[in-house]
Order: structure tokens, then sequence, then C-alpha cells
């Protein structure tokens, strides 16, 4: 089932809607255990303050818990560690004061070791009869291994080889599309398909992944948006922040803070 989905199944639609996330809760309690058995998937519900109503086994394992009570009632930002649950609470009053859906959006993750990893995150507001927003839901799934039977592999594999090895400078689409010796278009739909992500996301994973290394340096925050290919400063705390909810400078103290 994919995410879309199994948002048509929360939301509900037209008289279907609930009068309260109390209601919806109730209404999905049977299907409510079918998602705890969904391990590469962190999957949520909250009320229209971002507390947590609900959280599959998933999602409490990553938050270093056994059971799902001790997260009911709280947000993101006081269960999860500095470096991450403030961004993941400001994301959700988005949605729920604007009514803005994430679908896709890559993040750094915490996964059961603790070591951060990448999530694809999809976030849409609940919605009462009358349309006011209720709630939230979400699910954050673990970004898949890269298809290696895919017949375009080999060809995308040199791509990926060649972003890890250059996205320190801009990149255009027109030197990818070259390597694979395919169009643009069939180069989205393939990376898509093999790597689950577009060649943009591609080189901005990159970037990002060496931007989380350089931050635990000592390395002037200016020099590292140089290092991960930024020559604009303000264009790479633009992108920081998309996906871990934090400006480099908030993450490197917040990381430092956790060390203390």
């Amino acid at each position: 089932m994919t995410p879309n989905a199994l948002a048509q199944l929360f939301k509900g639609d037209g008289p279907h809607c609930p009068d309260t996330i109390d209601e919806l809760l109730t209404g999905l309690a049977p299907l409510l255990p079918m998602l705890d058995v969904i391990p590469n998937a962190a999957i949520f519900i909250k009320d229209a303050g971002a507390r947590y109503l609900y959280a599959n086994h998933t999602l409490v394992q990553r938050c270093g818990l056994k059971q799902l009570k001790p997260l009911l009632g709280k947000t993101s930002a006081e269960i999860f560690p500095v470096q991450f649950g403030p961004g993941y609470t400001e994301q959700d009053r988005l949605v729920l004061e604007h009514g803005q859906l994430l679908e896709k959006q890559l993040e750094l993750h915490l996964y059961k070791s603790r070591e951060p990893g990448w999530c694809l995150t999809y976030k849409w507001p609940l919605q009462d009869r009358k349309g006011g927003i209720i709630g939230l839901m979400g699910i954050s799934v673990d970004l898949q291994s890269a298809s290696n039977t895919h017949p375009a592999y080999q060809r995308l594999d040199a791509v990926d080889e060649y972003i890890r090895t250059h996205f320190n400078r801009p990149i255009a689409i027109a030197e990818l599309t070259k390597i694979a010796g395919i169009s643009a278009a069939q180069l989205e739909r393939y990376c898509k398909r093999v790597f689950h992500l577009t060649p943009r996301q591609m080189i901005l994973k990159a970037r990002l992944e060496h931007a989380h290394r350089l931050l635990n340096t000592d390395m002037l925050i200016t020099d590292v948006a140089l290092q991960c290919g930024y020559t604009d400063h303000s264009a790479f705390s633009r992108q920081f922040k998309a996906l871990t909810g934090f400006t480099p400078r908030q993450y490197r103290q917040a990381t430092e803070r956790s060390h203390v």
C-alpha cells in the first residue's frame, strides 16, 4: 500500500469525515494493529496541538521506547534529540495551521541504532465535516536500497558515482544525461525506480550527508557550504533547514549540547 492510499483510509471523505479526532481514532482502531508490522515506515497521528495520539511500533522503537504510552500527549520536540525534534514539530505546525501538505520530503531521521538515516516523509492535515483541521497524520518511509536488478542500473550507478564525486560544485542535469545516455525525462523516471529519488534529490542527499559530517567538526559554516557545493551561504542554510529543521548553526549548537 502506498503512502497516498494509506492517507485516504485515514482521512475519510465527505460525509464520512469524523467530527472529532477521537472519533477518527475509534473508527481506525481495527486497522491500527496492521501498521505495527510495517518495519520500514514510521506512522503516526497527532492532534491539533501536534501531540502524538498514535504511533506504530516502528516509530516507538526509533524513539528508544518499548511502549507507546510515553509518547502519547507529547510533541516531536519533546521526544526526539534536539538535532531533529524541533524541526519535525515546526513541520507539524505548517500542516496544522495552514493545511500545507508535505509529500516526499527527503529528511534525515534517526534509526533504531540512533544513527542518522534517510526517509521520505509525508504529512497530511485531518479535517472534520466542516473542513476544520483537527489533527494530522504522517508517514516517514525509509529510503530503500538501490534496485540493482533494474535494466538501467549500471548506467544509473555511474550517475550516482558521478554525483558523489562532484557534489561540491554545481551539477547540471545535462551532465547526468550524458553519462547515462538517456533523456532528462528517462533519467528522472529511472532514478525514481532505482534509487527512489529524483536526480536533484540525489544531489541534495550527497551534499547534506557531507554537511552533516563537516558540522561535527570546527570548520567555519561558510567553508562547509563551499565544501558542499554552495557558493551562496543562504541557499545552503535554506536547504539544510528544509531537510533537518535547523539552520546549520542551530544544528551544530544542538549537536554540541547533546555531547555535553
